[in-house]
């Protein structure tokens, strides 16, 4: 049976949350066609993997338990969109300190999953935390000013105990996010 999963390190400090929920909400109110994150959902993903057999969850575990890592501190830190601001479609904040080791563990990820028949991702890793995103462009012109307005916006720091294989169940009224594993850290 296939399954849609993807590797990440969940958002579990309350405080860190609510600023984030905080920031989601202000982003929301500006009218903007948008599909905002929900509260449980918010989390950092290292690596999606898309529709995959149920029967690789042992050897993705596997190779989640062969990359060794600390317990590391990010900074969850300004406000940004891909592609650009003048085009945003996914809003999200981003990861100041912290992020080398992030990338370090997500290129320990990719190359183990290349050797389970993963394709490689095409774009660049970017630690990031997806919050909203956006369906149409009426009042456009406010979005972008709270997107520059917060570019620096500093949310605060969390440790990084663990990282975790997750399910993702596609539902009308969003996705259910289960975890399947959990590696943690040294």
């Amino acid at each position: 049976m296939a399954i849609r999963a993807f590797i990440s390190v969940d958002i579990d400090d309350p405080a860190i949350l609510r600023e984030i929920i905080k920031l989601r909400d202000l982003v929301v109110s500006t009218g903007v066609p948008m599909k905002p994150v929900e509260d449980e959902n918010i989390h950092l993903t290292l690596r999606f993997l898309g529709n995959m057999p149920e029967t690789l969850v042992d050897e993705i575990y596997n190779l989640m338990k062969s990359i060794k890592f600390n317990e590391f501190t990010i900074r969850i830190k300004g406000l940004g969109c891909f592609p650009r601001i003048t085009r945003p479609r996914v809003i999200w904040v981003g990861v100041s300190e912290g992020a080398k080791e992030l990338k370090r563990i997500r290129d320990e990820l990719e190359r183990g999953l290349r050797r389970l028949g993963f394709r490689p991702e095409k774009e660049e890793f970017v630690p990031h935390i997806t919050i909203a995103r956006v369906k149409g462009t009426r009042n456009l012109p406010t979005l972008i000013k709270i997107l520059d307005e917060y570019r620096d916006y500093d949310i605060g720091s969390m440790r990084v105990k663990s990282i975790k294989l997750k399910q993702s169940i596609l539902t009308p009224k969003g996705p259910i996010y289960r975890t399947l594993r959990e590696v943690l850290a040294e």
